[in-house]
């Protein structure tokens, strides 16, 4: 049998005994597809050699001999056929919206199978830049997509909007179909907005290092990160440093409202979409995987909270929840707002009624205008 440990694997016999360990490096494994026929190779799709990419590859377990069968740079997956000598790849880029091929896992030839066209082709759309900067560790490097209006004219001075998870299990800046920028991005770029994501320490697909720099302080490190970030755009001439906004879903509500009261005079509007307010609400299988128990980590907990840190909300920020939410419960955002009115501060509050953690149906709709439209009334 083998341990898939998402870093790395490793070959045990039945008893439980290790034999040997299969993959080594500086990668992360993020998906075993199968094994072929005779039970001799075992396959995988990895970041190895850039998390920006997903690569597919084979390992022999007797020789520990690793091939990579896939080479274009891009986002890769598979299925694998029973015998193990075809995988279905299916494939995008920042340029490729989807191709498809049969691929020979003996000798890597390949076959198109069908592919996708660009649905924007004939269009003027927004562009998507990607690059690196600097963690505050000033060591580490981050990835960021940086979205413009297709009109984009560096002489001129532009609103920026900092979208943000910052969490665990996430990677939103990928080498995949217009790096995996959302409609949402395209629509506020299309209104005259830059629009920029950035994957800060703690989030996943880069090593055990780099994820558990955040354990036991949820939202410390990454909230510096994040600002290394603002630096780089307070760096771009046509970047307008008096009109930055953030806005964020969950973990990204939470850091958005996180960033506003610890940086607050950074951004003038933020919007915090179901935010996390104190990790000793939220459910006990992640908060105390990533915060141990509140009574293990009392100063994790008490510096980390949002609510003893109301008094220092200075920006204009909209906080949206569905009254139904059984991940991030309706005692977090409630809470806050308690804490805001002790404090004298005022952010502005919209429920959803009815629903969960995010909306669905023609109410996501409403959602997204309603947060375009809080952008536009307040970052003039």
């Amino acid at each position: 049998m083998f341990l898939f440990s998402k870093i790395k694997l490793y070959l045990y016999n039945t008893s439980g005994k290790l034999l040997k360990q299969l993959t080594f490096g500086n990668y992360d494994i993020t998906k075993v597809i199968g094994f072929d026929e005779e039970g001799k190779n075992i396959f995988f799709v990895s970041t190895n050699p850039t998390p920006m990419d997903r690569q597919l590859f084979k390992v022999n377990l007797k020789s520990g001999k690793m091939t990579q069968l896939t080479t274009i740079c891009g986002t890769h997956d598979g299925t694998l056929s029973k015998s193990g000598k075809y995988i279905i790849d299916r494939f995008s880029s920042h340029n490729n919206p989807g191709v498809m091929y049969c691929l020979n896992t003996d000798n890597l030839k390949t076959e198109k199978i069908s592919s996708i066209e660009n649905p924007f082709a004939g269009y003027n759309v927004p562009t998507v830049e990607t690059g690196t900067i600097k963690a505050a560790d000033a060591k580490t490097e981050l990835h960021y997509r940086l979205v413009k209006p297709f009109d984009f004219d560096s002489s001129k001075k532009y609103p920026v909007i900092i979208y943000v998870y910052g969490g665990p299990h996430s990677q939103l800046v990928q080498n995949r179909w217009r790096y995996g920028s959302g409609g949402w991005e395209f629509h506020m770029a299309q209104k005259g907005y830059l629009v920029f994501v950035m994957d800060n320490r703690g989030t996943s697909n880069r090593g055990l290092e780099f994820e558990n720099v955040t354990f036991r302080n949820l939202g410390i490190e990454e909230s510096l990160d994040q600002m290394e970030g603002v630096k780089f755009l307070h760096s771009l001439p046509y970047v307008d440093s008096d009109r930055m906004g953030i806005h964020g879903w969950s973990y990204g509500g939470f850091m958005t409202i996180n960033m506003l009261l610890r940086f607050p005079e950074t951004f003038k509007v933020g919007v915090a979409g179901g935010p996390v307010i104190d990790w000793k609400y939220y459910e006990v299988m992640y908060g105390e995987r990533y915060m141990d128990t509140p009574e293990q980590n009392v100063e994790g907990y008490e510096e980390t909270s949002l609510l003893n840190k109301a008094d220092q909300l200075k920006s204009r920020l909209l906080i949206i929840h569905g009254d139904n939410d059984p991940t991030v419960v309706w005692q977090h955002s409630l809470q806050f707002l308690d804490a805001c009115i002790a404090a004298g501060t005022h952010p502005d509050y919209f429920i959803y009624p009815g629903h969960g953690h995010n909306m669905i149906g023609h109410d996501r709709v409403h959602l997204h205008e309603h947060i375009t439209r809080y952008f536009d009334d307040f970052m003039d």
